[in-house]
């Protein structure tokens, strides 16, 4: 397995990446360090929004605007040598615009003067020529992380707000990163037993936190992948409802590579199709087991991925499968009976999947379900602050 050494860098080239997902790319950026590259996880987010307004007209998707707004920012900062960086953009590869933000953020170098390569993270064959080249072991890396990413944000998410000393679930979860960014870049302890060793010490570990019995609001979150995860792109959304007196819950991220791996990749050809379909079996087995662990130490975590599809099936149809698809529905299904009553569907302005496919669950759902208050709350460049909280606020009252 390569071997990471942070300081040696100057010979390679910088591999910039939007921010996207605040639990997870602080570990998962170190799948994509390589004999070429030096990741950098973009953290500039001051007048991001502006920059990408300048290059991206205002009714595309709101995740375009600012991850190309932070992109170019960062290359107009002076910060770095454009003959030695590069810059990396995910694509799903289905009929979500998001397909496109590629093409967007090459027009922006384009008008901005800026030359500097594009490549694509897909394994849908897209960009041949122009795409990330994935080796064995950042696929190994890259699931640790994701194992990880998922067991801090969801044991922080329902530490956090019930902690008696403040700040000692953050505080808890960086001594947690750091230890586990030094195993995944020295490439030890990474095998799934060592792992689960990990995985049963930091439950541990978190369970120490002296918490208070003071009742929480529960609201889950589900919408689009980036809106979801991301707090640029939500307002900080799980802090302002933490200062609200809530509990937050978000579904992990192995929920989506689950449902990406069964939804956008089973048309592939046949050995293709074979792959992806071990690779599944592969990953539903490891989740169920973080599942497992979870619960044993009474952490609240949704069903597995085929026990979840099976339950939001009794209420929703698997017609949409474009981008986050009929997933936003299962999410308020698993919701429901985890206990997390009040929800909101964050989505950007722009997403066509969200504004049709989620919000054309939502009343359904509700009726369906009971028990459930759902809310939309829209996130645009034109969005204030104020009627983000006045949204929130209306649910929270319900």
């Amino acid at each position: 397995m390569y071997k990471i050494d942070e300081e040696k860098f100057k010979e390679k080239y910088y591999l910039l990446i939007p921010a996207m997902l605040d639990d997870h790319f602080p570990l998962l950026k170190y799948a994509f360090y390589s004999e070429d590259y030096h990741p950098v996880i973009l953290e500039n987010t001051k007048g991001i929004k502006e920059v990408g307004l300048r290059f991206v007209n205002n009714d595309m998707c709101y995740p375009a605007i600012l991850n190309i707004g932070q992109m170019i920012g960062a290359l107009e900062s002076g910060k770095y040598d454009y003959k030695k960086t590069v810059l990396m953009m995910p694509q799903a590869g289905d009929m979500c615009r998001g397909s496109n933000y590629i093409s967007l953020l090459r027009k922006a170098l384009r008008e901005s003067g800026i030359d500097v390569r594009v490549l694509s993270l897909n394994v849908k064959g897209l960009e041949d020529g122009m795409k990330v080249n994935i080796h064995i072991y950042m696929v190994w890396r890259a699931i640790v992380s994701v194992i990880y990413g998922d067991l801090l944000m969801l044991i922080c998410n329902q530490t956090r707000p019930y902690e008696r000393n403040k700040g000692e679930t953050e505080k808890l979860r960086k001594e947690w990163t750091e230890k586990i960014s030094d195993d995944l870049k020295k490439g030890k302890n990474l095998s799934l037993a060592a792992v689960w060793k990990n995985v049963y010490e930091i439950c541990a570990s978190f369970r120490k936190i002296l918490r208070s019995e003071v009742q929480k609001k529960k609201v889950g979150i589900t919408g689009e992948l980036y809106i979801k995860y991301c707090s640029i792109g939500n307002s900080d959304l799980i802090k302002t409802l933490e200062n609200e007196n809530c509990e937050c819950f978000v579904s992990g991220l192995l929920w989506y590579i689950l449902y990406y791996l069964e939804t956008h990749l089973s048309s592939e050809g046949k050995i293709k199709k074979y792959a992806f379909k071990t690779f599944y079996s592969f990953i539903l087995g490891i989740q169920k087991k973080l599942i497992k662990i979870l619960r044993e130490n009474n952490y609240c975590s949704m069903d597995s991925y085929d026990e979840y599809k099976e339950s939001a099936l009794k209420y929703i149809e698997k017609g949409c499968s474009v981008g986050d698809g009929w997933l936003m529905g299962a999410d308020i299904v698993a919701f429901s009976k985890s206990g997390y009553t009040k929800i909101i569907g964050a989505q950007p302005f722009g997403c066509m999947v969200n504004q049709v496919c989620g919000k054309g669950m939502y009343a359904a759902l509700s009726r369906k379900l009971g028990n459930v208050t759902i809310a939309s709350v829209d996130f645009d460049p034109g969005a204030s602050h104020l009627n983000i909280i006045n949204r929130i606020m209306m649910i929270l009252a319900s």
